[in-house]
């Protein structure tokens, strides 16, 4: 075994940030420099002088999940015709080769790079784009299906409501997204259901990011006394929606105004998920604000919420900052849909658990570099990246990318105008300013009519052929 040449290596890692806006004197160009290329390189270890080395196959795999078309064959048909542009022989059309060197790259090495793209975006945000001077991480879980296969169904196992044969292997993920930037800095993923497998569970494997002063913005589910304890202890703040099985009286407690006081929470008894020592070395109580916030717009279910915080002080934080902030929480939302509706995220495609943890990975990395796309048009304009449509970054990136690999492959000054010129166009897909919008959670387009599978398709297979048969 032995590396690829240092020349080849650095025009793979050339290519791949160029593609993605990583070079030149733009903002946010540390995200995806060389050196957090090598480190992950790192990971690798050593591999063959091929067609598919590890710059080469994440390249073709970002490609992949970033295409409607997510087959390997359409990938593998992408890097034929770049190679042939670039003046290099093609490579065989087959997906075989290209699947092999998916399997054989490290899972860290997609995770890593995932990881320090979102962390490094979210460490070099204007500070214009804080919340009263502090990072707000939104933290949201969601769910993804994959290929009914016995390696996917061992490692995540469908619904057990769901009959063997019918369902579809699921896991549950749990991200932490910046407000600022809308970056994913950390991502959870298990099993859907089973003892510690909850965004709860999750949550206590993931805030080690966290650094003082920081404020996680959750929903309802996050409104556990243990975990606001513990994160209250490393110094983060937590700003949730009161759980169901607490009630608010705002008769009791210090008054801070109408339908706001701080109250004392007392010690519940000791949860399943830590250990009797854990337990012990908690304090007997935890201090914090409730806030009653009513929604007076037609289309919301929720007239009257509370917000639950540790954060105190009355004067630092009104409570109309406090619900407007929980009020944002809602991009936790959008920024899963961009990630499951936009980038196809929702249903995966590979077939054994390491290599769908892989294509986890390969998605959120690509989401963060698109993120970082839309933060470098939001700062050269002057505007907050959340103003800036989503999907109209990936619709344009999508454009641009063939002419910017071809054109921008010797020319500075091309490639330099060329950037700018995708830059403006991306800032000028805007976030269409709808206030207080509510729509139906209806479909006007009817399905098509066929019916449900209802038992195994090898079944329903063998019941098909025996009706021709009698026939």
């Amino acid at each position: 075994m032995r590396h690829a040449h240092p020349g080849s290596l650095r025009d793979q890692a050339t290519l791949l940030r160029r593609q993605f806006l990583q070079d030149g004197d733009l903002p946010f160009t540390h995200v995806l420099t060389d050196g957090v290329i090598a480190d992950a390189l790192a990971t690798v270890g050593s591999w063959l002088d091929r067609v598919y080395s590890p710059l080469v196959t994440l390249w073709v795999f970002l490609g992949q999940v970033l295409s409607a078309d997510h087959s390997c064959r359409a990938a593998v048909a992408r890097l034929i015709a770049h190679r042939l542009a670039r003046g290099q022989t093609p490579c065989s059309a087959r997906a075989g080769a290209y699947c092999q060197a998916r399997k054989r790259l490290p899972e860290s090495f997609f995770s890593d790079l995932a990881r320090g793209t979102g962390q490094a975006l979210d460490a070099g945000a204007d500070k214009r784009w804080l919340w009263k001077g502090r990072r707000v991480y939104v933290y949201d879980g969601s769910s993804v299906t994959m290929p009914d296969t016995p390696a996917n169904q061992a490692a995540y196992p469908q619904p057990v409501a769901q009959k063997p044969g019918l369902g579809f292997p699921l896991a549950r993920i749990a991200a932490v997204f910046s407000l600022a930037c809308g970056a994913v800095v950390e991502l959870g993923i298990c099993r859907y259901a089973g003892k510690g497998q909850s965004e709860l569970g999750l949550l206590r494997t993931l805030w080690d990011l966290f650094r003082p002063g920081d404020v996680l913005l959750a929903d309802r589910l996050m409104c556990a006394w243990t975990e606001m304890v513990m994160l209250k202890q490393r110094g983060v703040d937590c700003v949730c929606r009161l759980t169901s099985h607490r009630t608010a009286d705002f008769r009791r407690g210090r008054r801070l105004g109408e339908g706001d006081h701080v109250v004392v929470w007392p010690k519940p008894t000791k949860p399943r998920s830590i250990d009797r020592e854990a337990y012990d070395a908690l304090p007997e109580s935890l201090t914090v604000r409730e806030c009653r916030v009513r929604v007076a717009r037609p289309g919301f279910r929720v007239r009257t919420l509370i917000v639950a915080t540790t954060l105190l002080d009355p004067a630092e934080f009104t409570k109309d900052e406090l619900a407007q902030l929980y009020r944002a929480r809602w991009h936790g939302e959008l920024d899963l849909r961009s990630l499951k509706q936009t980038l196809q995220m929702d249903v995966l495609r590979c077939k054994t658990p390491e290599l769908v943890r892989k294509e986890l990975w390969t998605h959120i990395l690509a989401y963060n570099l698109i993120r970082t796309i839309a933060a470098q048009a939001a700062t050269r304009h002057g505007v907050e990246p959340r103003s800036i449509s989503f999907k109209g970054v990936v619709q344009t990136l999508e454009a641009f990318q063939p002419v910017v690999a071809l054109r921008g492959q010797h020319d500075a000054a091309v490639r330099r105008e060329l950037y700018e010129r995708l830059l403006d166009a991306v800032a000028s897909h805007r976030v269409g300013d709808r206030p207080d919008r509510y729509e139906p959670r209806r479909r006007k387009r009817r399905p098509k009519p066929y019916d449900r599978l209802m038992k195994p398709r090898h079944e329903a297979k063998r019941a098909m052929l025996k009706g021709v048969r009698a026939m």
